[in-house]
């Protein structure tokens, strides 16, 4: 039996390094339940999503800037080539540097972790099935289930990780495919699929719904499908694949209309399942030490991140509301708080969502659908990047901002942004609206010039009609 702590912590992830972390600065002895095969911390993030999908996405930006955009600058560049495993040596290398800076962290706020999978025996008591063999079992005053999630396959289609894939695959594929098919048209999908877009794949997206990228607003989804369309994606909307046929060299795709209807085949050499993800609670023993799931097997807490157990907490990826490391993160630091009396806490109508394709697409608060569907009264500014002095001297001309505003008082409601860098800019507009700010109060602040974050400000100017560079 290991000496009791103050909370177990399974997972270690960014909800949960984070979590222990803030634990630590609050007095809180921590230790971290970790159940990857690596034996490394920081969770799918780190290891399989969000740092290595950025570091293949910067890398084939920067190719496909050399064969297709040095040209226009005046910049001569031949025989710019693929070296796929350097390009892939590269990408590892950044994960294996943030996940050593997570040992560090535990070794300096003196966090201790174990790999193996962690299972709630009681309240206040963890079975740890080590990764190297044996039990040892954990007892403390607080646990806080911090798994995440994990990839959602599609009905009778077996993901082998080499040529049918989830994101984990598509992130360490042996060579560039000639035809790539990616099932569903959300963020994981559309990054992934342009990263080997650019590296010479042809890219062909499957999405049941009638556009990309539904959750997001409208007129940013039509007009981002319009840019990946121009750059060579290819998209098949209101469709499904209803089998993926392996046997033979290539797979053999069979796509159908979503509402039922004659089909047709696709040949691929890859096919990516993208179609969202569900939370990870599998062997945790949650029905075992009665801790409440909702009717898609997430954790239900209240608004301090307890559980209906005392002295069991959830956080990030496996309870409601986005799937998004920076929510996690969010709710690690404000769970932690509350667990020591403080009033942590966090809005979650103000949590930023990026999609770090070429152009970027960012996003905080409601939708234009979402104001109306409620019946919200509002007014609009919108700024188009083709008019900003900063995008017209780069060539990054695709994409705008649009900024929606309470019609009454002027608070802010929501900011749309399509183009280069825009997941830099939104954070401006997240705190402007943790404050209360109105499309004013953006628009009367100076903002550098020529820069890309202009074009905010003139959204903003744009809400009330004096907008000055269009």
């Amino acid at each position: 039996m290991a000496a009791p702590y103050d909370v177990i912590v399974i997972g270690a992830g960014p909800g949960g390094y984070n979590f222990a972390i803030r634990a630590a600065q609050l007095g809180l002895k921590a230790v971290v339940v970790e159940k990857r095969k690596t034996q490394t911390l920081g969770g799918t993030c780190l290891n399989v999503g969000c740092i290595p999908s950025k570091a293949l996405l910067h890398a084939s930006e920067l190719f496909d800037e050399a064969n297709h955009g040095f040209g226009k600058m005046g910049i001569e560049v031949k025989g710019a080539e693929v070296n796929l495993p350097d390009m892939l040596a590269f990408k590892d290398r950044a994960v294996d540097g943030l996940t050593k800076g997570i040992e560090f962290l535990f070794k300096k706020n003196k966090i201790d972790h174990v790999f193996g999978a962690g299972r709630i025996e009681a309240p206040g008591k963890v079975e740890v099935e080590l990764t190297g063999g044996g039990t040892e079992t954990f007892e403390a005053k607080n646990i806080v289930i911090a798994t995440g999630s994990d990839v959602i396959s599609l009905p009778g289609i077996e993901i082998d990780e080499e040529r049918i894939v989830s994101s984990t695959g598509a992130l360490a594929l042996a060579q560039v495919p000639g035809h790539m098919i990616v099932v569903g048209g959300g963020v994981i999908g559309l990054e992934l699929g342009s990263v080997w877009r650019r590296l010479g794949a042809q890219v062909t997206v499957v999405e049941f719904l009638d556009r990309i990228t539904p959750e997001m607003d409208g007129e940013v989804s039509k007009q981002f499908q319009r840019i990946l369309k121009k750059q060579g994606m290819e998209f098949k909307l209101n469709s499904k694949v209803a089998a993926i046929d392996s046997s033979g060299k290539t797979l053999k795709v069979a796509v159908e209309p979503a509402e039922g209807g004659d089909g047709e085949e696709l040949e691929a050499d890859v096919a990516l399942v993208s179609i969202g993800r569900k939370p990870y609670t599998e062997g945790l023993g949650l029905e075992h030490a009665g801790v409440a799931t909702d009717d898609r097997g997430r954790v239900i807490v209240n608004e301090h991140w307890q559980t209906n157990v005392p002295g069991i907490w959830a956080i990030g990826d496996v309870i409601a509301g986005p799937m998004l490391a920076h929510k996690a993160e969010d709710e690690a630091v404000a769970c932690a708080e509350r667990m020591v009396g403080k009033a942590g806490h966090v809005d979650h109508n103000i949590i930023p969502n990026v999609i770090y394709t070429y152009p970027e697409v960012a996003a905080v608060g409601k939708t234009e659908e979402q104001l109306k569907a409620e019946g919200t009264k509002f007014k609009k500014g919108k700024f188009p990047f083709a008019a900003n002095s900063r995008a017209k001297s780069n060539d990054t001309t695709d994409g705008f901002i649009k900024v929606l505003a309470d019609a009454a008082t002027d608070r802010v409601l929501g900011v749309h942004m399509v183009g280069v860098n825009v997941s830099e800019m939104i954070a401006e507009v997240a705190l402007a609206m943790e404050f209360g700010a109105a499309a004013e109060d953006i628009a009367r602040t100076c903002h550098p010039h020529p820069t890309l974050s202009e074009a905010l400000r003139q959204a903003a100017m744009d809400v009330d009609g004096w907008a000055m560079q269009m």
